[in-house]
């Protein structure tokens, strides 16, 4: 697995998702920045889908979860600086539930710089994966 290569997918998103929440629906260039972000999601899913639902099926066994695996963009923050935002944002990533944390509200997410996958929890965060 090229790191950099997968790394440089998810940054391309993550630009894309921020410049696109820049926008008011009615701007003249909203349907195809928001075209543009789809074929960047369908390309990264055919490069890396196989890859990562792996990784995500060890996440969602080591929480002990048995909620669906979906595709992997579902689980990709939707800014570059997740750190500000992942605490506070409801709609980060995928929620799951985990027989390991039962009544916990928790959301299983991918970000960038490195690419990692996160487990974020109401008061605390941590890196359940990160790319090698």
């Amino acid at each position: 697995m090229n790191v950099n290569a997968l790394n440089e997918s998810i940054v391309a998103i993550l630009a894309k998702k921020q410049e696109l929440n820049g926008l008011d629906y009615n701007d003249a260039r909203y349907d195809d920045m928001e075209e543009a972000l789809h074929d960047l999601e369908d390309d990264f899913n055919e490069e890396y889908g196989d890859y990562l639902e792996d990784v995500l099926e060890d996440v969602h066994g080591k929480l002990k979860s048995d909620a669906d695996i979906l595709l992997p963009t579902a689980y990709l923050a939707s800014t570059l600086d997740p750190e500000a935002d992942l605490e506070h944002d409801e709609k980060e990533g995928v929620w799951v539930e985990s027989d390991s944390f039962p009544g916990v509200e928790m959301r299983v997410v991918i970000v960038a710089n490195p690419p990692r996958v996160l487990l974020i929890l109401a008061d605390q965060e941590r890196v359940l994966w990160t790319a090698e």
